[in-house]
């Protein structure tokens, strides 16, 4: 297949087509063909969660100079950074902080104290979304980890995918993985892992909206617990970003 090395001018058209073509291929195969097609501008979002060390462990196989990037809102775990320096170590790869956009002091000053127990959307936005949207300004393409299980806004998305909000291509290799396969990808190949999910914290966010899941509640469920919000924004279309 006939790829555009660093180009950002794929239409949602043509991705549709290769997305057909790629239909069936494993999450590997759709990996090299991404980096084939956009090294070395490619990069990889990494929450650190399941998802991102299969990709993470993928990727360092396929090209471990992949830029690995991730979201710092000041405001993550100590189990979340002490798992960042594992990673980094266990695959020799380079992983990018991207800072929020304000401190929270600054943020504090301008919103007011704990703006994410009064409007978690707008701390999301300010901590996570416009990060997001200045660090990928400039590439052609960015790999996620999310999968159509998860949320109802993600069950709609595609492996590839043309990228709305941030004007560059979104692939999800892991889209129709379970959560039973992610876990037995992790376990057979003896990766590290949060080891906050040991103590019922399926899905890990900031520590001020993340709390553990009560038996028989959906496994996002304690993500901004009290709120009607499943999603921190990052991965919203240009409707659902109205929406919010």
């Amino acid at each position: 297949m006939e790829a555009r090395r660093g180009s950002n001018t794929w239409t949602p058209a043509e991705l549709s087509s290769v997305e057909a073509r790629l239909a069936g291929r494993p999450a590997e195969y759709l990996l090299a063909w991404a980096v084939g097609a956009f090294a070395p501008d490619l990069c990889l979002a990494s929450s650190f969660g399941p998802q991102s060390i299969v990709l993470m462990h993928m990727l360092s196989a396929i090209d471990p100079k992949t830029t690995v990037f991730y979201l710092d809102t000041d405001l993550l775990f100590p189990e979340t950074y002490e798992l960042r320096d594992r990673l980094s170590e266990r695959f020799g790869m380079t992983i990018t902080r991207v800072p929020a956009s304000l401190t929270l002091e600054q943020q504090a000053a301008s919103y007011g104290p704990d703006l994410w127990s009064r409007e978690p959307n707008l701390c999301c936005h300010l901590r996570k979304v416009l990060p997001l949207r200045r660090f990928l300004a400039s590439r052609p393409a960015w790999i996620t980890g999310i999968r159509a299980s998860q949320t109802a806004q993600r069950a709609r998305a595609a492996r590839i995918e043309w990228d709305d909000a941030n004007d560059l291509v979104k692939l999800n290799p892991l889209l129709d993985w379970p959560t039973e396969r992610v876990w037995s990808y992790i376990h057979s190949h003896d990766l590290p892992f949060n080891r906050l999910h040991l103590a019922g914290f399926p899905s890990v966010g900031c520590r001020p909206c993340t709390r553990a899941v009560r038996p028989g509640e959906d496994g996002r469920a304690g993500r901004w617990a009290g709120f009607a919000k499943t999603e921190c924004g990052i991965h919203a279309n240009r409707a659902d970003e109205r929406a919010l």
